[in-house]
């Protein structure tokens, strides 16, 4: 049974008393080329995001603001992370099923992405995506 790991990357936080700043330059902090960004935000109380899985993409999550909690499933094991910190990021890996949820009021999720979007390379039924790992393993 493979070890689902949580990984939380921790970014560069430049404190000033004008504000602090945090950097995410794509094969450096990132630990890939970023090739498309996009962001979550004005979630409804009680709804969720995600419920998929990728084939090929990776992905690191931040909250920009606010909070939620991320699942991660690897088909044999599910771990919850609470995201909170602007200055942090969740690494999900390759054939991870994710859900986003509990949004905070006013929670801001960036999503930065190793490949450009490709119908083909989610999975979204979580029955689908079970046979998907144990092949893959």
């Amino acid at each position: 049974m493979p070890n689902l790991e949580i990984k939380l990357i921790d970014l560069p936080k430049i404190v000033d008393p004008r504000g602090n700043l945090t950097v995410a330059e794509g094969c450096s902090e990132v630990p890939f080329d970023i090739k498309r960004a996009y962001w979550v935000y004005d979630v409804p109380a009680g709804e969720s995001r995600g419920g998929h899985a990728h084939k090929r993409l990776r992905q690191l999550l931040i909250a920009l603001s606010g909070s939620f909690h991320v699942t991660l499933d690897n088909g044999y094991e599910r771990k919850t992370v609470l995201l909170n910190h602007p200055w942090q990021g969740l690494l999900i890996d390759t054939n991870i099923w994710r859900t986003l949820d509990d949004f905070s009021s006013g929670a801001v999720c960036l999503v930065l992405a190793s490949e450009h979007y490709e119908e083909d390379d989610y999975i979204y039924e979580y029955e689908e995506f079970l046979d998907y790992v144990k092949c893959s393993k």
